[in-house]
């Protein structure tokens, strides 16, 4: 699954024309699900209307053709509702919402959160934790307790620590997805038990990643790691400045969008180039 860039023109409006390729090319490159308007997709400043209307656009040009996933979360919780509701509306098949960020909730307050959006809105909802981004750890536990509920199937876990996947797996339900959402060890995720991952990478090489997770999702853990290994240098350098600015400058490289970016995200800094470009070869990609 790709967590999916949203291209911008010069003047930051939505471009629509690139959003559109970039979805034929993933399903001709055997990308499973696109993720729309999560972190990658610059949910941050996208405001509501324009987040309610690329999920519209996606699911519309997707045409039930692969899975489409719209990033709903917010940190206030009559937000993520109401963002959910505009995803489902808009034919969205289920929604990623990420914990609420800044305001630091307890446990209880996240198992409420979640609990509330799940009962307000009848859709398939998919938790995410990144911690490194939003200050607040869904714990397993709390997943475990979630797992109960029978619209939120499953968790994307982005903390990067590999003893979550049994952890988790021993607190929920067999038919629970656990779904990766750290590149540098998406494969090793799988192949501990995990149903598959939400890609950054997947942005710039769609069907390696797809390959590499389907090797895993096979057991094949040498052919696994075969295939992921000439994209390590990319699962780091695409992080070397906050995402999505390193994987918007490499589309732009690539010629697949634009590189505009909106504030206070800005363009990737210069001493950076040579590290991603130098990633993108090791990749096999033509710069």
């Amino acid at each position: 699954m790709v967590a999916l860039v949203t291209p911008m023109n010069d003047d930051e409006t939505i471009d629509y024309a690139a959003l559109a390729s970039l979805i034929e090319w993933h399903i001709e490159s055997g990308t499973q699900a696109i993720v729309a308007v999560g972190t990658t997709g610059e949910s941050a400043t996208l405001d509501m209307t324009e987040h309610c209307d690329v999920i519209r656009f996606v699911a519309e040009k997707v045409a039930g053709r692969i899975t489409v996933i719209a990033g709903t979360g917010a940190n206030s919780t009559s937000e993520a509702i109401a963002l959910t509701r505009c995803a489902k509306k808009a034919g969205a098949d289920a929604c990623l919402l990420v914990t609420p960020y800044y305001n630091k909730p307890t446990q209880e307050g996240l198992f409420l959160h979640y609990k509330k959006i799940a009962e307000a809105v009848d859709i398939p909802q998919i938790l995410y934790n990144v911690p490194g981004r939003t200050a607040c750890d869904l714990q397993p536990e709390t997943i475990g307790r979630l797992s109960s509920i029978v619209n939120i199937i499953g968790v994307k876990e982005a903390t990067g620590d590999l003893s979550r996947v049994a952890k988790i797996q021993a607190l929920v339900p067999a038919n629970f997805y656990l779904y990766s959402g750290d590149d540098a060890t998406a494969v090793d995720f799988i192949l501990l038990g995990g149903h598959g991952g939400i890609s950054v990478t997947a942005n710039i090489v769609p069907d390696q990643v797809a390959r590499a997770y389907q090797a895993a999702l096979d057991g094949d853990s040498n052919l696994a790691h075969e295939l992921d290994q000439p994209l390590a240098s990319l699962h780091q350098h695409l992080f070397v400045e906050a995402n999505p600015i390193p994987v918007k400058w490499a589309l732009a490289q690539t010629r697949k969008i634009n590189p505009a970016i909106r504030l206070p995200l800005t363009p990737l800094s210069e001493p950076f180039h040579g590290l991603v470009s130098e990633a993108l070869t090791q990749a096999g990609v033509t710069i």
